[in-house]
């Protein structure tokens, strides 16, 4: 079930929504709660029960273990606390490391000694990623005496809250159980329900609009990687680029938007990433969640900038190369995470040296190299990626026939297809509605995003933009939706 869909639109959203404030009213606040998670839970198994036991499980032995450190923290009592962090941590990355990345290294093993081992038929159970580095990060408060949760109802609820469950944003205990716990947001509140309304909206319009369609070109491109020529490569390149970009962008502001039905406010994970003028600024700007808990969980216990510069450098880009670990099992990922790790480390000594850019130039080489880098992260091989590479800086040699593609592409420009397609190259013809929509979307990056938008608007503007966007993108092409792209990760 994708948020997307129209089940979850028109029947499990209204359901989980009316029944949760029903309860509240009739102050049945445990059966309210016991209700959210029961429906929580629903959605996870929609896609495949045969790992429910699994999330449940894992949520077990993170709540004793977790309450074992909270109380012997607040307690002293005489147990060895670090030992038992360091059990619940290894817990969590044996299970996400037999999951994901099992066959990669039996994979790797057979590479480099010639055995024949056999790959196990393992299939990655959803969200897997997602609240094993949220529970990690409970633990790790708990062990700092900063959260405490001695309820197990109140846990579960946190871990599986339906609309953060699947691909973030990675909360803390104390953003989001607070909030549940207040009298003030016991009952449903207009604007909360008009804002969320909104917000979904945009984000639905920003997945199934703009992000499925640059789909199309992405897939295309990457699937013919090696017989692309200049303009169909940068083609490619951008339109993955807006693809994830508006993919990841519009499903936190639908999690954002159906969390806020309940008046629950998650945190922002996405604020303007492409309008950044350096990488350290596009890292606070692009999977806000992901780069906090890379920073505190990770960057910071391995000295941070602590130790002098040789050691900052080795922590950033220990931390990049986990980052790009943690997106998958692959050594694709390997090199996009070492990538961002170096680019880091090398703007750390251009600013220590006192280095500046004019804005036009820093955000061309910021917004150029992020471009570049996506190639690696989506690339199926080493030599895709640089048969793409290579074709953007016209270094491919590829020469095309003026009809070295159907006509039956061009079918967009009417009766005058075949008279254009005798005097032009096709595959540049082709290119122009891509290109097109790759100006557009330069344009709506230009302009405010949908926090700023939603932070300022009036009450009638609300209302009438939710059922304008809501009808058009339901209507038009809501029922096609593909898989976010996230939710490989």
């Amino acid at each position: 079930m994708l948020f997307s869909n129209w089940e979850f639109i028109f029947l499990f959203l209204p359901i989980c929504f009316l029944g949760y404030f029903f309860l509240i009213k009739q102050r049945l606040f445990i059966g309210s709660k016991m209700w959210l998670v029961t429906a929580s839970l629903f959605f996870y198994s929609y896609w495949d029960a045969s790992y429910l036991p699994l999330i449940l499980i894992s949520l077990a032995c993170n709540y004793a273990i977790g309450t074992g450190l909270s109380k012997s923290y607040s307690h002293r009592k005489r147990v060895n606390r670090k030992a038992s962090l360091i059990v619940g941590i290894c817990f969590n990355l044996g299970l996400l490391g037999y999951y994901k990345y099992s066959n990669f290294l039996i994979d790797n093993i057979n590479l480099i000694t010639g055995s024949n081992f056999e790959l196990s038929e393992i299939v990655l159970p959803l969200a897997i990623s997602f609240f094993t580095f949220q529970q990690i990060a409970y633990l790790v408060d708990s062990y700092r005496g900063e959260t405490s949760e001695y309820n197990l109802l109140n846990y579960t609820l946190f871990v599986t809250f339906f609309p953060q469950l699947i691909a973030g944003p990675i909360v803390h205990h104390r953003e989001m159980m607070t909030q549940f716990e207040s009298k003030w947001n016991l009952l449903p509140k207009t604007r909360n329900i008009l804002l969320g309304v909104l917000t979904f909206t945009i984000g639905l319009g920003k997945k199934v609009i703009i992000a499925d369609s640059f789909a199309v070109w992405a897939d295309a491109g990457f699937q013919s990687a090696s017989t692309l020529n200049s303009a169909l490569a940068w083609a490619t390149s951008l339109s993955y680029t807006f693809q994830l970009y508006f993919d990841f962008s519009g499903y936190c502001d639908m999690a954002i938007g159906a969390a806020l039905l309940f008046n629950i406010k998650l945190p922002i994970n996405f604020n303007s990433p492409y309008k950044s003028l350096d990488i350290q600024d596009f890292w606070r700007r692009w999977h806000i969640t992901l780069g906090r808990f890379l920073r505190d969980y990770i960057y910071i216990p391995l000295g941070g900038n602590q130790k002098g510069a040789i050691h900052t450098y080795n922590n950033l880009f220990l931390t990049f190369l986990i980052g790009g670990i943690w997106h998958g099992a692959s050594w694709m990922f390997v090199i996009w995470g070492a990538l961002h790790g170096i680019a880091l480390v090398i703007h750390r000594i251009w600013k220590s040296l006192g280095g500046n850019m004019p804005k036009v130039l820093a955000w061309l080489v910021t917004f150029n190299f992020v471009n570049l880098t996506w190639i690696f992260f989506r690339a199926s091989d080493l030599n895709d990626a640089l048969s793409i590479i290579k074709a953007m800086l016209g270094l491919n040699n590829t020469i095309y026939d003026a009809h070295a593609m159907p006509t039956e592409q061009l079918a967009w420009l009417g009766t005058n297809a075949d008279k254009i397609a005798a005097s032009y190259p096709v595959y540049l013809i082709t290119c122009i509605p891509q290109y097109l929509c790759i100006s557009i979307a330069f344009y709506i990056l230009s302009c405010r995003n949908s926090i700023e938008l939603t932070q300022s608007i009036s009450k009638k503007k609300v209302i009438l933009l939710a059922i304008v966007f809501t009808v058009s993108i339901y209507i038009t092409v809501a029922s096609s939706s593909s898989v976010f792209l996230y939710f490989n990760f």
